[in-house]
């Protein structure tokens, strides 16, 4: 009786914590945490995250007074994206261990420099979007903003040429391209990973019960994102759920699996989204960045050839960071550094109005804050309109599934 127990018991963990699980799965639990955090007047994004980490890089080589930034700089562990980038790298760093995926993976020599310039391409395009795959593009799409969709139409157009140059430097470089001799780690610590894993997930329950429980406001506050972080990260380590790949695959190999996942995410978040708007649990235009249709389209190109070079979009390079991609790592840093610069310069040269926060910005050179029911004059045309352009997404991507007409390679 009690062996079969246990098997049944290692049966289902190894379904829930090993097995792969759906992106599907993965795209609907990621809008539930979305929505959760809408309902609290809240929304998801990362580039303001990773812009104050390179704030503090550059303040820390003396670059800080050059830029025009802020000396004192918001604390990382409570700067609200900051603390979400931050619990998601943890979240995701958990799944990996509970599943014994974490390995620390080092790349070959070139793919070093790759991640370089892919991430710095990737802070540029997301210092002129007003955010990158989430905050530039989903978290918009979802508040029922076109400049979510002019992103997306840049991202799509940036990861073709991405995936093009990247071809021709496969075919034309030869250095750097032999991987080191794996490092596998030691099979028992591999065996303990499970446990340490339990042992992450208790201190973040810990720490958030902790601020939730503070005489603090914000801290009690953050007590939610650090929840919200952490399942995010969970999740899409789990569900393998990544934004570049929806733009990047049909290019590859025709498979739009993770393509329609977002549509499905899309099409369940915008509706129940207009639904809080309506309620007023929030004000949409806190997600909406200034930015349609100028920066919207231009940083969703750099971005999207960015996130070719660079192996992952924001959001899945923070996850991948938490499995130990040390790729990532490099591509995470100089996105967070590129950001940092380019956003301050675009400041200083009045492209942008303000810094990444939630006070609200009509417009700027590089566009205003769109948001479709407004534009439209009501629901009914908004919701019209993001179906139609869903639709659409689905059919470009549904016939290149049965002809491959859009693969590159």
């Amino acid at each position: 009786m009690s062996n079969t127990w246990l098997s049944g018991f290692k049966a289902d963990y190894k379904h829930i914590f090993v097995d792969e699980w759906s992106p599907f799965v993965g795209i609907i639990l990621v809008v539930l945490v979305i929505l959760a955090l809408m309902v609290n007047g809240l929304f998801w994004g990362i580039f303001g995250g990773l812009k104050l980490w390179g704030d503090w890089v550059n303040n820390a080589i003396g670059l800080g007074g050059l830029l025009g930034l802020k000396p004192e700089l918001d604390s990382p562990l409570t700067h609200r994206m900051s603390l979400m980038n931050l619990t998601l790298v943890i979240g995701a760093f958990t799944a990996a261990l509970l599943s014994r995926q974490f390995a620390i993976n080092r790349p070959p020599p070139l793919e070093y420099l790759w991640a370089a310039l892919g991430g710095s391409l990737m802070g540029i395009g997301a210092a002129l979007a007003g955010g990158c795959t989430t905050g530039g593009f989903f978290t918009p799409v979802l508040h029922s903003s076109p400049a979510g969709w002019a992103m997306g139409l840049g991202l799509a157009v940036g990861a073709a040429i991405g995936l093009k140059l990247l071809l021709w430097t496969l075919e034309t470089i030869t250095w750097g391209m032999t991987p080191p001799k794996a490092m596998p780690a030691p099979a028992g610590l591999v065996a303990r990973y499970p446990l340490l894993g339990l042992l992450v997930l208790v201190a973040i329950l810990a720490w958030a019960a902790n601020w939730y429980a503070s005489d603090n406001e914000r801290l009690a506050a953050r007590a939610i994102i650090i929840v919200a972080g952490f399942a995010m990260g969970f999740v899409m380590h789990r569900s393998r759920l990544c934004f570049a790949r929806a733009f990047r695959e049909p290019y590859m190999t025709g498979e739009g699996e993770m393509s329609k996942a977002i549509m499905l995410g899309i099409l369940i978040g915008v509706p129940l989204a207009a639904l809080l708007f309506k309620a007023k649990l929030i004000d949409p235009y806190l997600a909406i960045p200034p930015v349609f249709w100028i920066g919207s389209l231009a940083g969703g190109l750099l971005f999207g050839i960015g996130m070719i070079f660079a192996g992952g979009c924001a959001s899945g390079s923070l996850w991948r960071m938490g499995e130990g991609h040390l790729k990532l790592w490099v591509a995470g840093f100089f996105f967070a550094w590129a950001g940092s610069v380019s956003y301050a310069l675009f400041k200083k040269t009045g492209l942008t109005a303000s810094d990444m926060n939630l006070d609200l910005i009509e417009e700027s050179p590089l566009g205003f804050q769109a948001f479709l029911p407004v534009m439209l004059d009501g629901w009914g045309w908004a919701l019209a309109v993001g179906a139609a352009l869903l639709v659409l997404w689905y059919a470009l991507v549904r016939y290149n599934e049965s002809t491959e007409k859009f693969t590159l390679l």
